[in-house]
């Protein structure tokens, strides 16, 4: 949840972002507002729409593209993805009316909320993806934007997020707690990137069953990573940039990337050994607690059984 603004350390310093992770959580606290935040969960969804809420840096750009490209048939005409599929905990502070008339039907929105928040009534879709690698990608997108670059370690960053109280582990509870609702589709990110085809048409079907064949194979190719590459700066979130850096006491400028060939088992490599114990005991407590699964492939297993026809 969103803090009150505050005045970090590093303003008026001469430093051009934070240098240390309280500073750094200073100023991620000021992305969305309170009252943002609040009109996004008071959001009433229709039954039609598409609600896109993985866990951050869970494919979640990757897989608005998709929809937005089956509902439209490869419509690429916005600036910022976000124009078009709306981040629901955001658009508050970026101006835009969750209710207003969307490009294309079904709307479509964004979210990184667990199921106990997140707006009811609509459809979902949740993308699961490996926690370490997940949080290996976040350090790299928030690098030389949200802090200092190089100057906040992939550990640091690790241990921080393994400190709070919610984070991948209570939103993949959340989520698999519904896995036997059918307005929910859950696909993993290694299916992704494996089969995309396969993909996107478990998406269409899920969207629209009668969405064609031809709009079917626009919409995987325009979700390939070549594709998504070349039109970078539509993935990148610079919209977003241009709008809450200033609210977050941010210089402009800040470099973040979304489009990246997600790696998978990499984050481990580069890991310590406390880090690791870290990561294990929070599965433990969390997804084997409840679910006994004992890792997060053997979960993914089950989520990619789930989705099969």
């Amino acid at each position: 949840m969103p803090a009150q603004s505050m005045k970090t350390s590093f303003e008026g310093n001469g430093r051009l972002r934070p240098q240390n992770i309280a500073e750094m959580k200073a100023v991620f606290a000021r992305l969305c507002t309170e009252q943002g935040f609040r009109n996004g969960l008071s959001f009433q969804p229709q039954s039609t729409d598409i609600l896109i809420s993985p866990y951050v840096k869970n494919g979640t750009t990757w897989m608005q593209q998709i929809v937005h490209g089956l509902r439209t048939g490869g419509a690429m005409d916005f600036d910022e993805i976000l124009q078009v599929i709306p981040w629901i905990e955001l658009a508050y502070d970026m101006g835009i009316d969750l209710n207003g008339q969307q490009v294309a039907k079904p709307r479509a929105f964004k979210s990184h909320l667990p199921w106990d928040l997140v707006p009811k009534g609509a459809r979902y879709i949740v993308v699961f993806r490996d926690p370490v690698d997940a949080l290996a990608s976040m350090h790299r997108f928030l690098d030389g934007w949200m802090f200092e670059k190089g100057i906040i370690s992939l550990a640091d960053y690790a241990r921080t997020i393994l400190s709070q109280s919610h984070g991948w582990w209570e939103h993949a509870v959340s989520w698999w707690r519904q896995s036997q609702r059918q307005d929910v589709l859950m696909i993993t990110f290694d299916q992704m990137k494996n089969d995309l085809e396969k993909v996107v048409d478990q998406v269409a079907d899920f969207v629209d069953s009668d969405i064609t064949a031809s709009v079917r194979h626009i919409a995987c190719e325009q979700a390939t990573f070549d594709f998504m590459k070349e039109f970078e700066a539509r993935f990148d979130d610079h919209l977003l940039r241009e709008r809450r850096d200033e609210a977050c006491g941010l210089p402009p400028g800040g470099v973040a990337t979304k489009v990246a060939k997600g790696s998978s088992g990499d984050g481990f490599t580069s890991l310590p050994d406390d880090v690791l114990q870290l990561l294990e005991a929070r599965w433990a407590k969390s997804m084997f607690s409840e679910f006994g699964f004992k890792s997060y492939s053997e979960f993914a297993r089950r989520v990619d059984e789930r989705s099969l026809p």
